[in-house]
């Protein structure tokens, strides 16, 4: 837990970075708070580079990190000029640190020493309203903000705890006497409240951006994970590469500690008298059964006719993502015939590869019957009764043969068959489809059209493996 003076705008800009998709962990932030408590808040640069080293490690995240600690230690909303900026920032930086709540309210007080906010406003203590803001909006609960409607309810919220309704009432109490002084002074304190209403605008935008990004990526990584990726925009392939990566390291992480799990309470007795015949059978040292459990062997078959081609592009990278957990991967693709593509796959970055395959085979009409007959040909004798078969397709061979014949004699030789259809249930059956001529020799049929599907399917395939 961090303790710290400086504990609380670094929690925050800790809770807007991981926002941001730094993966920020529970020591780097203890380690940035000891950073920060040596450093301090003073020297704006020495800041950045310190928090840079512990917090973003790859080039992404130090692109988003250069992004989020810009926007978040921005201080501009009280500089005119803007020449002083950097010095007022860290005033009121650690001035925010250092001094607690007081649990200011509609009563007139900035927050900042007990001066009200027309003092404030009237002294043009630029980076006591700056902090007098900060305290009101964490007051606010300005972290909870989330979206772009939300704007004007917090700017409010803002406004009233700096103590703006009782300055309202102070300047019409002054317009109410009528000299020349109340109304120039009710005058003056008005032009003020307007450049004060500007500023907090601005620092409530900035934080909905801060704090809803992270929100507003989980949501549309969400969206993403469920939807039909025949649907996908070219705008989306990006992001959706850096999911299946995402998904396929957590897959691996997971399978390679359940791969390393021992049978805690099971003593091998057998092995552990033979260890200790020298201390005439005293158990001094004991040994404990452990569970091998072996990688999954895979041939993965797809589809890169044009009507499945998108599937078969992240199937081919997500497979190759996980190759931690999975041993002998061999990959092939089919459109009228079948080459294997695990050399290429191998030797080259995988979006790029993917590109050379397509160009190869992809696009073209497809032939189930002629593609699997190529595979019997080539590669049948390297299946075995530990290889797990996946196959990536439509089943519409364009009414051609569909020979079911070589499917049942791969059923027999291989573990299992899993077939991964793109298309909806409904469909199958249907116009030129041979799905279920070819249902019967697999272990599982089933709809696989998202990230979502295609991750379950995988899981199950590792999960099978324990």
């Amino acid at each position: 837990m961090i303790a710290a003076p400086a504990s609380e705008p670094l929690r925050r800009f800790l809770q807007v970075a991981r926002g941001a998709g730094l993966r920020v962990s529970a020591a780097e932030g203890i380690d940035a708070a000891r950073a920060v408590d040596i450093i301090g808040y003073a020297d704006r640069t020495v800041l950045k580079d310190t928090l840079g080293l512990l917090l973003a490690k790859t080039p992404d995240e130090k692109a988003a990190y250069e992004e989020v600690f810009d926007l978040y230690f921005k201080r501009d909303e009280f500089s005119g000029d803007k020449t002083d900026d950097r010095d007022e920032s860290a005033d009121s930086e650690q001035n925010e640190a250092s001094s607690p709540s007081n649990g200011t309210g509609g009563d007139g007080m900035g927050g900042q020493g007990g001066q009200s906010l027309g003092s404030l406003l009237s002294g043009d203590d630029r980076a006591a309203l700056a902090t007098a803001m900060e305290q009101a909006a964490r007051e606010a609960g300005i972290e909870n903000i989330r979206f772009f409607t939300q704007k004007n309810l917090y700017a409010r919220r803002i406004l009233d705890r700096m103590g703006l309704r009782a300055l309202e009432r102070d300047m019409e109490a002054m317009r109410q006497t009528g000299t020349p002084e109340g109304l120039g002074r009710a005058q003056f304190l008005e032009g003020k409240v307007d450049q004060l209403r500007d500023a907090v605008r601005d620092f409530v935008e900035r934080n909905l951006i801060l704090y809803a990004k992270g929100e507003t990526e989980k949501f549309r990584e969400e969206l993403l994970k469920s939807a039909r990726l025949s649907n996908l925009e070219r705008r989306d392939l990006d992001r959706m590469r850096i999911l299946v990566r995402q998904m396929a390291k957590k897959l691996a992480a997971r399978y390679a500690k359940t791969r390393r799990r021992r049978l805690r309470g099971q003593l091998d007795t057998r092995r552990t008298l033979r260890r200790n015949m020298g201390w005439g059978g005293i158990p001094f040292i004991t040994v404990w059964k452990q569970k091998r459990i072996e990688k999954p062997r895979v041939m993965v078959l797809c589809d890169v006719s044009g009507s499945v081609a998108a599937m078969a592009q992240f199937l081919l990278m997500f497979m190759y993502s996980i190759n931690e957990a999975l041993s002998d991967i061999r990959s092939f693709a089919f459109a009228g015939s079948l080459i294997e593509v695990s050399d290429i796959l191998e030797k080259e970055p995988v979006e790029e590869a993917i590109t050379k395959i397509m160009s190869l085979i992809g696009f073209g009409s497809s032939n189930y019957g002629n593609s699997f007959a190529d595979f019997e040909d080539g590669w049948m004798k390297y299946v075995t009764n530990k290889t797990t078969v996946i196959i990536l397709g439509d089943a519409r061979g364009n009414r051609t043969d569909p020979r079911t014949d070589v499917i049942g004699r791969l059923s027999l030789r291989s573990k299992r068959i899993i077939w991964l259809n793109p298309e909806y249930r409904s469909a199958w059956g249907t116009g030129d489809s041979d799905m279920y001529r070819y249902a019967p020799f697999c272990n599982l049929v089933t709809v696989c059209s998202t990230l979502r599907h295609l991750e379950r399917a995988i899981t199950d395939i590792l999960e099978d493996a324990v």
